[in-house]
């Protein structure tokens, strides 16, 4: 994707203040996503510990590493670019994030239905990445900034490989056992009161039996 594998020009100079719309936009598309960045690489750690099985940690456990690598490599973009790495605070990524937090409340502690809550969460959070950074990827082309477009897709990849990952994770084991969960508790509800019954029908047929028992004595 470089200007020089690709055949491309060399790519001309970023001036975002020089009244450019796209280069404007561009700029305040990268400020959202690395505001998104730190903010995901805040709320993964309180994921991984609310996670029930050693796989999920482990995804999220290596996605924070990533997350990390990419806020770097965003600095390395707006470098290039000639422009201060700072963030802007992105509504978006706020929102889901605070419904990741909402689920971990709202499930049950240790059980396959919190995990897969999680993972739709971290999917979602995924998602909106993918669409951001595919966006970025086709601007940086169209205005000729080749290197860091290849840079922006190195990232896109990466987070279309952890989407794909986390509903792997989902498919392979959790969603099938949560699915159960509820449906075995209750049965086990069940199978106790029955058995309650049984003893107490139990019971009362041996307190009738002593009592015809006294009547003929």
């Amino acid at each position: 994707m470089s200007s020089s594998s690709s055949g491309l020009s060399s790519p001309r100079s970023f001036q975002p203040d020089s009244g450019q719309y796209l280069e404007k936009f561009f700029l305040d598309q990268l400020q959202d996503i690395y505001y998104a960045e730190q903010k995901i690489a805040q709320s993964l750690p309180k994921m991984q510990e609310a996670a029930t099985t050693d796989e999920l940690r482990d995804a999220f456990e290596d996605h924070l590493y990533q997350t990390q690598r990419h806020c770097r490599r965003l600095e390395k973009v707006f470098n290039m670019l000639g422009q201060r790495a700072e963030g802007k605070k992105c509504e978006a990524i706020e929102g889901i994030v605070r419904e990741a937090e909402s689920i971990i409340n709202e499930t049950e502690e240790d059980t396959m239905t919190r995990d897969a809550a999680l993972i739709m969460a971290a999917q979602k959070v995924e998602h909106y990445e993918i669409a951001t950074y595919g966006g970025l990827v086709q601007m940086a082309i169209t205005m000729g900034q080749y290197e860091v477009a290849e840079l922006l897709d190195r990232t896109l990849m990466e987070e279309e490989d952890t989407d794909l990952l986390l509903t792997e994770i989902a498919e392979c084991e959790i969603n099938v056992m949560a699915e159960f969960e509820g449906i075995n508790e209750e049965q086990g509800e069940m199978g106790e009161e029955g058995e309650e019954e049984e003893e107490g029908e139990e019971g009362a047929g041996i307190e009738s039996e002593n009592a015809e028992e006294n009547e003929t004595r």
